[in-house]
């Protein structure tokens, strides 16, 4: 595992990280969060992940806890020991669990993401929209969104006639000459 660390500070408050390339996403040090949100020293955040450790796992939520690796990371005195770490989404759901005014904010993002997820279950053309404004609100033009989807859509179908040849195989020269047409004139819509 090739990592990278860091810290990322929260609230004015030390969080460390370790940056997985193979995984390509960030573990924090789960007892800098709990600190962070529990407004405590090292070690109280230590005994208190301890114990929300063993709360989970009495409640069912054991998965969150298993989830939990132990990487070396740097401590204050400059030394490496073993800490539990969490990716994003277990972190999040640790985060769930403890009763914090500065869990809060964390919490009702969750909920709104959530309801925002069932939402575009319930209806795709929310996620297309939601792709559309998030294009335009990091300052992308109309023109260039619009050529953003045609070339996601020209991928998939590009993808889709992979597909189809290797299940056709290159038995059928004039199915696949007729294919090969096709996904040519697709390309230049």
């Amino acid at each position: 595992m090739n990592q990278g660390t860091a810290v990322k500070l929260f609230q004015d408050r030390n969080v460390r990280a370790i940056w997985d390339d193979e995984q390509e996403k960030y573990y924090f040090s789960v007892v800098d969060v709990v600190a962070v949100l529990t407004e405590s020293d090292y070690q109280n955040a230590r005994n208190y992940w301890k114990v929300l450790k063993h709360r989970l796992l009495q409640e069912g939520a054991g998965e969150s806890v298993t989830n939990c690796n132990q990487l070396k990371m740097k401590a204050a005195d400059g030394k490496y020991y073993k800490t539990d770490v969490a990716d994003t989404e277990e972190l999040l759901r640790i985060i769930q669990s403890i009763p914090s005014p500065k869990a809060e904010p964390f919490k009702l993002w969750l909920a709104r993401v959530g309801r925002e997820r069932l939402d575009e279950l319930a209806d795709p053309e929310i996620t297309i929209n939601r792709a559309l404004q998030t294009y335009l609100d990091k300052g992308y033009s109309e023109n260039w969104v619009n050529q953003r989807l045609k070339t996601i859509e020209v991928r998939n179908n590009s993808f889709i006639f992979e597909a189809i040849m290797k299940q056709l195989g290159q038995e059928n020269e004039t199915i696949y000459q007729k294919l090969k047409q096709c996904r040519f004139m697709c390309s230049n819509i």
